[in-house]
């Protein structure tokens, strides 16, 4: 039997990258997986991927920003699986400028998707999870959230409160069965990553002490093994999944 038979885990921002490796494991593991992100089309790609798995997934346009949209989802689910055990907050977005350049709504954006999402995501599913006494919840932060990094004021400030989000719901949710963790990763083969010139990526690579970027998968397997058993005497903690760069 595998270990995550029976659950059922929310997985947001899965159409692509990182999101969508969480989902593909968590499905491989036994989890049935709701797709949720922004674009219904890749997160029905994404589904029809792990059903062709022999995995139940049921993909969901999802602007986690709205909390009557993350509790119109909620209800949807609960319908359909009548139970939600795991929540995956990794929805995401940048918008990158200088300080003084910053625009409003630029700072703005990223704050209402990437921390009041999450918030919105947990605030909803918790009440599910606190009646069934137990779920396991991971926020998908960042090491900019640890370190910082210039042009990037937005989503730094964005990934370090959704660090303090994680260690706040994770004491107020802990007596209940309920772990709440959050995983940062630092400089991951993506699709965004790729597209930098090369004297960027060698600028990256010096400040990583393994020498390598990292592969979305081995943020999946952090992201398991904090859904998993495995840790169920952890929470409120931060897995830093970088190489080595922000120790």
């Amino acid at each position: 039997m595998n270990p995550l038979e029976g659950k059922v885990a929310i997985v947001t921002g899965a159409g692509q990258g990182i999101g969508r490796e969480i989902a593909l494991l968590l499905a491989g593991e036994g989890s049935k997986i709701v797709v949720a992100d922004i674009n219904y089309k890749i997160a029905e790609n994404t589904a029809k991927e792990i059903e062709s798995r022999g995995v139940e997934a049921a993909p969901y346009e999802l602007d986690v920003s709205s909390g009557e949209k993350v509790k119109e989802m909620v209800d949807k689910i609960l319908d359909k699986f009548k139970r939600i055990d795991i929540l995956i907050n990794n929805a995401g977005i940048t918008r990158d400028n200088l300080i003084l350049r910053l625009k409003d709504e630029q700072w703005d954006d990223v704050l209402r998707v990437n921390l009041k999402g999450a918030f919105n995501c947990i605030k909803m599913v918790s009440k599910v999870m606190l009646k069934a006494r137990s779920g396991r919840i991971v926020n998908i932060s960042s090491i900019i959230g640890l370190i910082g990094n210039a042009g990037q004021a937005n989503y730094a400030a964005s990934k370090a409160g959704l660090i303090g989000l994680t260690k706040s719901a994770a004491r107020e949710l802990g007596s209940r069965g309920i772990n709440v963790n959050a995983v940062a990763p630092g400089y991951i083969l993506t699709a965004m990553t790729e597209k930098l010139p090369e004297e960027v990526k060698k600028k990256m690579l010096e400040q990583i002490p393994l020498g390598k970027f990292g592969d979305p998968r081995e943020v999946a397997r952090a992201v398991l093994f904090l859904v998993s058993e495995a840790s169920d005497y952890i929470t409120g903690q931060v897995i830093s999944v970088d190489g080595g760069m922000a120790m």
